[in-house]
């Protein structure tokens, strides 16, 4: 602000001096170049002692040389320009913070905690680990906290871009800073605010904005011996000038201090850092964290990836897909009796079976004697008759002899396809639970088209048919990944043959290997990237695509995983991405980039993000070199035909480069996402089961 009121006053004194003319408008001009000066001559003073000659130093040496031979106006021009695009460049920097801003915004301030049997007000940096808190409706969640009395929703959009609330019930964890929009709800602290996630959060975005890729860091180590060596030329073209050529001093001089304005690297070193700030802003409100400059170089550069299964295209809980009613049985009726014999656990398998009852809307049947067999299953009372649920070998003592046979063939299609298939069966109330023995007229009809007892009373069986859930986005990750150049889309998953086949089939995935420990994913990593780059499968060639009419090398390997088994693929990839939550400690310290949502689709956006960043600082500084190097011919040909440049196209060349390099970033403030498209759960194919009724598709 104070920068920006200052070049309104040189400006504004600048114009004043414009019309007018004599001893008035030389005063003007003065009195514009002191006011400069303040600005400017700060900056230079604290470089000088720091010891350091920058291009704030020769700025104002510049101005200074050019009042003193004369050329106040020009002075007060180059400072009313330096001014102004260092304050734009500030304004820049600002609003590529407005992500931490905005997570400062959302630490909490209050809790409301039970302490000595009552409620209370308290500092939420006091809260301690098993501690109960209380978030009322529009209020921020204290600390990372598990809920443990009422359900509720929660807006997690600036943590992590998702634009809809969070369910979250009796058991879930909620983060710090996350804002309850439904009914209030009590929950135990997990951790310190110091220790919480938005913490780890607010850390990692500051320290990657603080951090510089290797080409500013290269730019910053040469800084100043440029500036040095710039005035060293200038000052070897002013007495060559004078001296050998025999031009006079003041001309000389003229032609020294212009080359020494167009010389001066302002947009060569704003080039890189107000881009990758931009970018790192931008991915930062769509819930992508970029570890600074060197993750967004090293994405830019991936050329092939390589991905987990579970936690990264599946979300890593099974669901339940369909229900296959084996005989007579009714699916409806059987997953009611499942969700009765599971409401009382807390298995993958149990959650799967209630969400989908509750998701039918199907209410759980009564239930007595629950009993958990360990390895085998569940077993109750449901009237007079017994049911169970777990292996075959648990259930098949109640399924009617008749339909044994074809339970076997139901579930081995279903494990043929890679999914996981569960018994539910009940038996027959008259002979006190097990099965009606088969009646003379059925016996007969064995061989053709049996007639099957109607009602419970015969002992009823279904097959519940299980599969990890597919992550939204996923289907379409493969394709936009193709899209953008990176092949091959591999999948590395610990996980059986069947299962992995299954999975990379329905996404399109170019290769896959399964049943893999740890080390095996980092083995396949390292050839992976002996190949790209040693002339190994297509050679380099796999690394080169074509973008925007750019060829570029995209020869780097990179690792989707979740974060936790993940970890050394993640720290042996070139660029590593963890598809974690944002309470996921090892997602937010193993990967180059974390992405805090579920959302597969703003993969290859970053990718292109990344891609448009590095392609405008290569932009920036192709225009710095180019304004440089064509000004300083110009001035030094110019004099040598007898042509002067005067000092304020020098000036204007200079500044004008410096603003374009400040607003060509600022455009990666405002990278647009594609629309998010549809990604419906689809519905599983039939399974080809002799005998087998229709069956009960969950979608």
């Amino acid at each position: 602000g104070g920068a920006l009121l200052l070049a309104g006053m040189v400006a504004a004194w600048l114009g004043a001096g414009a019309p007018t003319v004599g001893v008035i408008a030389e005063g003007v001009v003065w009195v514009s170049l002191a006011i400069g000066m303040v600005y400017g001559g700060r900056a230079a003073w604290e470089a000088l002692a720091a010891r350091r000659f920058d291009i704030d130093v020769l700025m104002v040496l510049a101005a200074g040389l050019a009042a003193v031979m004369g050329h106040p106006e020009d002075g007060a021009l180059l400072l009313f320009l330096f001014v102004l695009a260092g304050a734009l460049e500030d304004r820049a920097m600002r609003r590529t913070m407005r992500a931490v801003e905005a997570l400062h915004r959302l630490m909490p301030t209050q809790a409301i905690v039970l302490r000595e049997g009552s409620w209370a007000p308290a500092d939420p940096q006091g809260l301690r680990p098993g501690e109960r808190v209380r978030v009322r409706t529009g209020e921020l969640v204290p600390a990372d906290a598990r809920v443990v009395q009422g359900a509720s929703a929660l807006d997690q959009s600036t943590l992590t871009g998702e634009s809809l609330p969070r369910e979250v019930g009796e058991g879930d964890e909620v983060y710090a800073g996350t804002l309850n929009v439904a009914n209030p709800f009590e929950a135990e602290v997990t951790r310190p605010v110091a220790e919480s996630s938005l913490r780890k959060v607010l850390d990692l975005v500051i320290s990657a904005q603080q951090q510089r890729e290797p080409l500013q860091r290269a730019i910053d180590r040469l800084s100043q011996p440029y500036a040095i060596g710039v005035v060293v030329v200038c000052t070897v073209v002013f007495l060559v000038w004078w001296l050998l050529l025999r031009f006079p001093a003041a001309d000389a001089a003229f032609i020294a201090i212009a080359l020494l304005i167009v010389g001066s690297p302002c947009a060569l070193v704003i080039a890189t850092p107000t881009a990758t700030l931009a970018g790192i802003s931008r991915a930062a409100r769509a819930g992508l964290l970029f570890k600074g400059g060197q993750a967004i170089e090293r994405l830019a550069r991936m050329g092939a990836v390589c991905m987990d299964k579970t936690g990264t295209l599946t979300r890593g809980r099974p669901r339940v897909r369909q229900v296959y009613p084996v005989g007579w049985s009714r699916g409806p009726r059987m997953l009611s009796l499942a969700a009765a014999l599971e409401s009382g656990s807390t298995h993958p398998i149990a959650q799967a079976v209630v969400e989908a009852a509750r998701a039918r809307g199907v209410e759980p049947a009564g239930v007595s004697g629950l009993t958990d067999i360990p390895g085998r299953g569940i077993s109750a009372r449901v009237g007079g008759a017994e049911a169970r649920l777990g292996t075959l070998e648990h259930c098949e003592p109640l399924i009617p002899v008749c339909l044994r046979s074809l339970t076997r063939e139901v579930l081995e299609k279903v494990r043929a396809r890679g999914q996981l298939g569960v018994v539910v069966a009940l038996g027959d109330e008259r002979a006190g639970g097990t099965p009606a023995p088969l009646r003379a007229p059925e016996a007969e009809h064995r061989l053709g088209e049996p007639t099957y007892p109607e009602g419970p009373e015969a002992g009823e069986a279904a097959v519940l048919v299980l599969s990890d859930e597919i992550r939204p986005g996923a289907r379409e990750l493969v394709d936009r990944l193709h899209a953008l150049g990176v092949w091959p889309v591999r999948m590395l998953t610990g996980d059986n043959r069947t299962t992995a086949a299954q999975v990379a089939a329905e996404l399109g995935i170019d290769q896959w290997d399964a049943e893999l420990l740890p080390e095996d994913k980092v083995r396949i990593l390292e050839q992976m990237r002996a190949e790209r780059r040693g002339g190994g499968q297509r050679g380099a060639a796999i690394g080169a695509l074509t973008e925007g009419g750019q060829r570029r090398l995209a020869t780097g390997v990179g690792v989707i995983g979740d974060g936790v088994n993940d970890a050394p693929a993640l720290a042996a990839a070139d660029v590593s991405v963890a598809i974690g939550s944002i309470g996921s400690d090892a997602a937010l310290e193993s990967a180059d980039i974390v992405l805090l949502n579920d959302d597969l689709e703003v993969i290859p956006w970053a990718v292109r993000l990344a891609r448009r960043t590095r392609a405008v600082v290569l932009f920036n500084m192709a225009l710095a070199l180019t304004i440089i190097g064509a000004m300083a011919t110009v001035i030094l040909y110019g004099s040598l035909v007898g042509t002067t440049v005067p000092l304020w196209v020098a000036v204007l060349a200079h500044e004008g480069g410096t603003l374009l390099v400040v607003l060509n970033s600022l455009r990666l403030l405002v990278a647009r996402r594609d629309p998010a498209s549809a990604d419906p759960v689809q519905p599983e194919p039939a399974l080809a089961v002799h005998g087998a009724p229709a069956e009960m598709a969950l979608r």
